[in-house]
């Protein structure tokens, strides 16, 4: 059964849900405000509870891949700290797929819950004689 998701999202854009674990993380970290690669990452190992990995070479396809994308922009730092450093952030069109994924999977988990509290069926399975 497909789980409906937000109808304002181009096609190409849907299809990519379910996400991937890389693309999660990276748009959840970036969803708290502009990061660098480096803290992307360290974000990501926070918010997976350290249950995800990700080294350098996913991430930075992975970022490439969104900022193709649009989901994702390229922003230049402001602040000055260090120039090498390229910052990213979230689009519009990033975040409402952030929030159709979420959805999505909030979805999935109540009803696992549901599931799981109402315990194993009476039915017996059926078996081949």
């Amino acid at each position: 059964m497909k789980i409906s998701t937000s109808p304002s999202l181009p096609e190409d854009v849907e299809r990519l849900i379910p996400l991937t674990p890389a693309v999660f993380y990276v748009m959840l970290a970036l969803s708290s405000g502009p990061k660098h690669g480096y803290a992307i990452m360290q974000e990501t190992g926070i918010l997976s509870e350290s249950s995800f990995k990700m080294g350098p070479a996913t991430l930075y396809s992975t970022i490439q891949r969104l900022v193709g994308l649009d989901l994702i922009n390229e922003i230049n730092d402001d602040t000055g700290e260090d120039s090498r450093r390229r910052y990213y952030e979230l689009t519009h069109t990033g975040r409402q797929l952030l929030e159709a994924e979420v959805k999505r999977m909030s979805t999935i988990a109540r009803r696992a819950i549901a599931r799981l509290v109402q315990g194993p069926s009476r039915h017996r399975p059926v078996t081949e004689s």
